[in-house]
């Protein structure tokens, strides 16, 4: 991390605490832009390099993997914070729930995210997709094809992994079968689901992968973005094997399509450098930093007239699930319960 950026990230951690205590941030000097963000920092730096370099207005940063939206919500209108970042349409929604949010109406911003991929409202905006996926054995699955129906049948009887049934990325998968079998329907796929488990869902996604890597279980259901982060990871070498070990298929992408979620961006509701942050937001919407995003984080642009990288490319080409992200987040809390009613993580 460069000085200029910490520098930048220590003045806003005072004025957030400054915040916290009650007592209203001083005004900004200069151009810039307060971003919270649960993404890590070096995922986000490029993209708010090149903004830097292109406007001039300064980005300053604050990064953690939880209680951010809490946080922007505690401060309330002493709150420095202009734009949140955020994974999964769980967590974007929570931003408007909790009143974080306010609508954006920008013609830029429209016109580069579609509708499938943002808040009929305007509250929140996808930047890029991620697909939830099978991770298949190259030894012990031979086949290409699959569906999520077909993962609660006999035939995958103890062999599949998955991190918890409450975690986010899957209450969105698990919406979207309430949306596609019913509640009924999704319910008993979920006892199906829970009877074929190799063990008891725990661990991140990468972890299902290791299962499949060392014979616990023949399929892992995982997001698209680890197969990269497995291949490229230098420091822990032992994860180029788990990616080896594997394939990626992509679910019922010859019918309904593959589920698919979102990180994504809000603005926040007191944004003290609103009309700044308003062009950040347009400028993560745009051409040039949708492909360092998407190439960055191993990810597929939302905007639809940028390409893939080659990388994310020799995954496979597959359909996406055309339900809105808006519809699915309606049904996460049902999705939750079903949970725990059929005892899935039991």
């Amino acid at each position: 991390m460069t000085g200029r950026i910490l520098r930048r990230m220590l003045t806003l951690a005072a004025l957030a605490a400054t915040a916290l205590g009650g007592f209203v941030a001083p005004a900004q000097s200069g151009e810039e832009v307060n971003v919270y963000s649960y993404r890590q920092p070096f995922l986000v730096e490029p993209l708010f390099n090149a903004f830097t370099a292109e406007t001039g207005i300064e980005v300053n940063t604050i990064f953690a993997k939880k209680g951010l939206i809490e946080r922007i919500a505690h401060e309330g209108r002493n709150s420095p914070a202009d734009v949140l970042l955020t994974v999964d349409i769980g967590r974007l929604t929570e931003a408007v729930a909790r009143d974080i949010a306010q609508p954006v109406n920008s013609e830029i911003v429209l016109a580069n995210i579609p509708a499938t991929h943002r808040d009929p409202e305007g509250n929140w905006f996808g930047l890029t997709r991620r697909a939830r996926v099978i991770y298949a054995s190259n030894e012990r699955v031979q086949q290409d094809t699959i569906t999520y129906e077909e993962l609660a049948e006999p035939q995958w009887r103890g062999r599949v992994c998955i991190r918890s049934g409450q975690h986010v990325y899957n209450l969105a998968l698990f919406a979207s079968m309430i949306a596609h079998l019913g509640e009924d329907g999704a319910k008993t796929w979920l006892e199906g689901l829970r009877t074929n488990l190799a063990r008891q869902p725990s661990g991140n996604d990468r972890q299902q992968v290791r299962g499949v890597y060392s014979g616990e279980c023949d399929v892992a259901i995982a997001n698209t973005y680890y197969m990269g982060k497995m291949q490229t990871n230098q420091d822990e070498p032992e994860q180029q094997d788990w990616a080896r070990s594997v394939r990626i298929l992509f679910p019922n992408s010859d019918t309904r399509g593959t589920h698919v979620n979102l990180s994504g961006m809000v603005l926040a509701r007191h944004a003290p450098n609103h009309d700044n942050a308003l062009k950040l937001m347009e400028f993560l919407s745009s051409s040039e930093a949708q492909r360092i995003y998407a190439e960055v984080n191993f990810e597929y642009p939302v905007n639809e007239s940028v390409a893939w990288s080659e990388r994310v490319s020799s995954w496979g080409d597959f359909s996406a699930d055309t339900i809105a992200l808006s519809s699915i987040a309606e049904l996460r809390s049902r999705a939750s319960a079903l949970v725990d009613e059929v005892g899935f993580n039991d």
